[in-house]
């Protein structure tokens, strides 16, 4: 019994891994610090000392005002469901925005990835946007993108849908600090 339970752990953990790929030539890679050997009395480097490998993040844009300034969009479309709300939201953010956002592939390496809550009233309109993620460089992309979804609003009558009245949009900004709605990249 008990090699045929070790044969079967042995073998769920036989699954080969997927190829990596390799870094781009361009990209620095920051040297690990020295292991102390045993018997010294070197201290051990704490964890956050290694560097990333780091690019250079280009500076916010000058046109932020712009991002706030409403936007005119026809009257949003009835929706039966949240998926709906989802999917609507999404293309009215492209729509509102379209010299901020990108619908062709998502690059390989983004510049931030932030994901806001976003809590509405019964009109659609934003009632409250909390961030679940913010990125660890390029921060201010999460108030181009609480500024994208407030412009973009309303996102259609949600009151007859159970409540919360809210939904997660996670937002792919690329160097250029364009953003694809990961809703519409599915």
């Amino acid at each position: 019994m008990i090699t045929l339970l070790s044969t079967a752990l042995l073998w769920g953990c036989s699954t080969p891994m997927a190829p990596m790929r390799p870094l781009p030539s361009s990209a620095p890679v920051a040297p690990l610090p020295p292991v102390p050997q045993a018997g010294s009395n070197a201290q051990p480097t704490a964890p956050n000392a290694i560097a990333a490998p780091s690019r250079p993040v280009p500076p916010p844009p000058a046109n932020m005002a712009a991002l706030s300034a409403p936007a005119r969009l026809p009257a949003p479309d009835p929706v039966r469901n949240w998926n709906e709300v989802r999917l609507q939201a999404a293309k009215r953010l492209v729509a509102a925005h379209p010299d901020a956002t990108y619908m062709g592939p998502v690059p390989d390496i983004l510049l931030a990835i932030p994901v806001l809550e976003i809590e509405l009233n019964a009109d659609g309109s934003v009632r409250r946007v909390d961030v679940l993620r913010v990125p660890t460089q390029a921060a201010d992309t999460v108030q181009l993108a609480i500024a994208a979804v407030k412009r973009a609003a309303p996102y259609g009558d949600v009151s007859r849908l159970p409540k919360p009245w809210q939904f997660t949009e996670t937002f792919l900004f690329a160097d250029d600090r364009k953003f694809k709605p990961r809703t519409l990249d599915r």
